[in-house]
C-alpha cells in the first residue's frame, strides 16, 4: 500500500509519466485490485505503446479479470513487439487455449445443442486421437446443422486415418456439395483416392 501511495504522489507531479503508471498498475494487480490495475496499465500502454512490459502487465491484469479476449490481444501485440522472445509466444499460445475454452463455455451457456459446440468438441477429441468420440461429436454437429461446412471434411479426414476409404469419400462428397469450391476438400479427396488405390493388391 505504501508503494502505491508513493507512486500516486509521483503521478500527481507527472501524470503522463508512463513508468510510474506501469509500476502502480503492477502493484495494484499484486494487491488484487484488478479493476484499478487495468485502468492504470491501460494508461501505461497508451503512454508507452512500444514498451513490452506494459503490454505484459496489462495482459496479466486482463487474465486476472477473466477478460480472455483482451488478454490475447495484448499478448499478440507483445509478440509483434518482441518476436525473438519465445516466452511471449508461449504465453500467447496459452492465452488462445484459455480463450478457446471460454468460447466453448459461452456457446454451451447460450445453446447447449449448438452445432458449433459439437464441432468444437469433435476437434478437441480429434487432437487427442479419440477418434470414436470425435466422429460421434461431428455427427451430432451435422445433424444439428446439415449446412455447417467443414464437419464432413473433418469426418472424412478421420475415416482416411482409419483406412475407411469409401466412407471417407462419401463424406467428402457431402462437403463438396456444401462448399463446391473447397480446396481442402478437393485435396483430401485426392489423398483418399490415392490411398485407396495404393491399398489394392
Amino acid at each position: 500500500m505504501e508503494a502505491v501511495q508513493e507512486f500516486r504522489e509521483a503521478l500527481a507531479l507527472q501524470p503522463n509519466y508512463g513508468p510510474s503508471r506501469l509500476l502502480i498498475g503492477a502493484s495494484l494487480l499484486a494487491l488484487g485490485r484488478k479493476a484499478e490495475a487495468v485502468r492504470e496499465l491501460q494508461r501505461a500502454v497508451r503512454l508507452m505503446p512500444q514498451h513490452p512490459q506494459a503490454h505484459l502487465q496489462l495482459a496479466k491484469a486482463y487474465e486476472a479479470s477473466e477478460n480472455w479476449i483482451a488478454a490475447a490481444q495484448q499478448l499478440q501485440k507483445l509478440v509483434e513487439l518482441a518476436p525473438e522472445e519465445p516466452e511471449y509466444s508461449y504465453q500467447l499460445g496459452n492465452a488462445w487455449m484459455r480463450l478457446s475454452g471460454w468460447s466453448y463455455q459461452q456457446i454451451a451457456r447460450i445453446n447447449p445443442n449448438s452445432a458449433r459446440l459439437q464441432q468444437g468438441l469433435g476437434q478437441e477429441y480429434a487432437l487427442q486421437e479419440k477418434y470414436d468420440l470425435a466422429l460421434a461429436a461431428f455427427q451430432r454437429a451435422a445433424e444439428a446443422d446439415p449446412q455447417l461446412p467443414e464437419v464432413h471434411l473433418a469426418i472424412g479426414s478421420i475415416l482416411l486415418e482409419q483406412k475407411k476409404y469409401d466412407q471417407a469419400l462419401a463424406e467428402i462428397a457431402l462437403e463438396l456439395k456444401l462448399v463446391p469450391a473447397s480446396k481442402a476438400a478437393a485435396e483430401l479427396k485426392t489423398r483418399i483416392e490415392n490411398a485407396k488405390a495404393g491399398s489394392v493388391p
